[in-house]
Formats: C-alpha cells, structure tokens, sequence
C-alpha cells in the first residue's frame, strides 16, 4: 500500500510517502526564521506552513515518480502540537484525501515517533521499549505491538530537549541548542561539575527543570563577567552527561522489569552520538539497540505515513478519541 503522510506539528513541514516500510521519499523543510526568537512563533510556524506544504507535496511526488492516483491512503498529524500548525496539515491532508477519494487518518504525533524505527528496518521485534526524547516530549513507552502501547513515565516539567534548548541560551547559542551543546561537549570534561539529577517519585517518570536552574545559577555564581569557549565546553560536557545518564537509568530500569531484548531511542535528541554511545556501552550483549537515522528522528511525514498506515490496519483511528486538532 502506498502511503501519504503529512507532519506540520511544530516547525518542520514535511510530507513522505511509503511502501509498508519501505521509505520512497521523506522531503522536509526546517524553518530557519524561529533561531533569531530563541525559540518556536507559533504564528510565523503556521504561516510557513501554508506557504511550503502544497511545494512539498509536489516535489515528494515527482522525486518519487508517482502521481496523486497512486496514492491509497492519506494520513496527518493531529496532535499533539501547536494547534495553528496541526490545523494546515489537518486540513490539507483531509482535503486531498477527499479529492482523490482516498480513506484519511489521522496520526498522534507520538505514535509516529516510537514505531518510527520501522521504516528501513526488518531487525526489530516486539515487545521493546521505546524512550522518546525530543524538544517537546521525554516519556518511556512499553509496545508490545501495534497500537499496543502502555506509558510507563513522562517528564513532569522540560522535555529533555527543551533543556538543552534552554541551557543554550544561557551559553549564548541560537535555539534550537541540541546540536550545538553536543558539539560543545565533545571538547568539554564531562567531570567539570556534578549537576544534579532530579528524583522522582514516579518510577519511570523524569524531571529537567531543576537541572536547567541549577546550571543558571552556576553560571551566575561563576561567570558574572561572561564565559570563555572552554568554559562553555565544560558546562555543555557535565549538563550533557547529567541529563543522559537520568534517561539512561531509567530505561535501563525498564529493560530489566520488562525483560525485552530491543530497545528504541526515538525522537530529535534520539541522534545524540554520546547518548547513543552512553546506551550501547550501558546494554547487555544479548539486547539490540535501534535509532532512526537522522532525518527519521526529526518530525517528518515517513514517520505518520507509517503510524497512519498501521492504524488504519488495526482500525485503530476509527476507535481513536482524537481524530481532530481543533479544541472542543
């Protein structure tokens, strides 16, 4: 079956297209204009939107040498997100779906993320756990299969991105800070200085605002006069270390209740080159570790084409209780 999918959740606007699987294309288009804000505009984000998606479609057609007619089912991103952006990508995927008389289905951003590590990909089984970081969203799922998916913890506060983002801008780095800060580390001593993890009554749950306060006040207590490039290494290098080995204790925790032999890291801060390291050398032998590729950890429409495409097998949408991104 080949599958459209359309993902405007934030600020990537993005249409892919599948075969089961198999990706046939994944175009995106990043907006670039929120890094001069230190963060997402909400209104700039749905405008962009308009302006790219009809682009974006025809060139994810044409580089996939199919038309409109070979397409069996449409499927869009219905939350959660920002509601101005879920409302182009909505309302453009439900329309096409009318014209070309195609089933429309709406996909849970979420449910892209953690069965993103499918596409391109045979070796995964279930059950697995699945930690999904990204700027918005931290949270540790168990699946044991499709649409068969129990949240064992979720963050409290920041998502763990949303840290990294917020510490950047106290380094002085444009938003978003992810890659940046990991750049930084790698010339940074992780030892420099013990930032501290929350503890969290929740079993599986987390926490990353304390961490965020706690490297603000280390900056002003040390730094009243600015800081060298070395300095902002050696910050980068501790915080990056602090905030993995938390999402690492706590999806280890999970691998050893649960007794599952794959482990998914999805999401932006899933391509970590240290977080991935920090996890290969942390796992048994006998457990296999799966990331996306780069582009698959981003928002981006292959991901909802796919979560879209196992909804509609399992009718799992015609059951679910969101089916819009328009407040009641």
């Amino acid at each position: 079956m080949i599958v459209l999918g359309i993902e405007t959740s934030c600020d990537e606007t993005s249409v892919g297209i599948i075969d089961d699987n198999k990706i046939l294309v994944n175009e995106i288009f990043s907006q670039k204009i929120h890094s001069q804000f230190g963060g997402v505009v909400p209104e700039l984000a749905s405008r962009a939107h308009l302006q790219k998606i009809l682009l974006i479609l025809k060139d994810a057609l044409k580089n996939a040498n199919l038309t409109l007619n070979d397409i069996n089912l449409v499927c869009s991103t219905a939350g959660p997100g920002l509601i101005g952006a879920l409302i182009v990508g909505y309302c453009f995927g439900s329309g096409l779906s009318l014209a070309i008389n195609r089933h429309f289905v709406p996909v849970n951003h979420i449910d892209g993320h953690i069965y993103s590590v499918f596409l391109n990909n045979e070796e995964i089984e279930f059950p697995y756990i699945a930690l999904l970081v990204s700027g918005g969203n931290t949270a540790l799922y168990f699946i044991e299969g499709f649409y068969k998916a129990t949240l064992l913890g979720t963050t409290l506060d920041d998502a763990a991105g949303e840290a990294f983002d917020k510490v950047g801008k106290l380094l002085g780095l444009k938003y978003p800070a992810g890659a940046a800060i990991e750049s930084l580390a790698k010339n940074g001593d992780e030892n420099y200085h013990s930032f501290p993890v929350a503890v969290i009554q929740g079993k599986y749950d987390f926490s990353f605002s304390g961490i965020k306060t706690s490297v603000l006040r280390f900056i002003q207590r040390n730094f009243p006069d600015g800081m060298s490039e070395i300095d902002k290494a050696n910050i980068s290098a501790s915080f990056q270390k602090a905030v993995i080995e938390a999402l690492l204790l706590k999806t280890l925790s999970a691998v050893n209740e649960f007794k599952v032999k794959h482990v998914a890291i999805v999401g932006g801060v899933a391509s970590n080159k240290y977080l991935q390291k920090k996890f290969c050398d942390s796992i048994s032998t006998n457990i296999k570790l799966h990331v996306p590729e780069p582009s698959l950890c981003t928002d981006n429409g292959a991901m909802i084409a796919f979560a879209g495409l196992k909804s509609f097998e399992t009718n799992y949408y015609s059951k679910a209780k969101i089916t819009h991104p328009f407040p009641n």
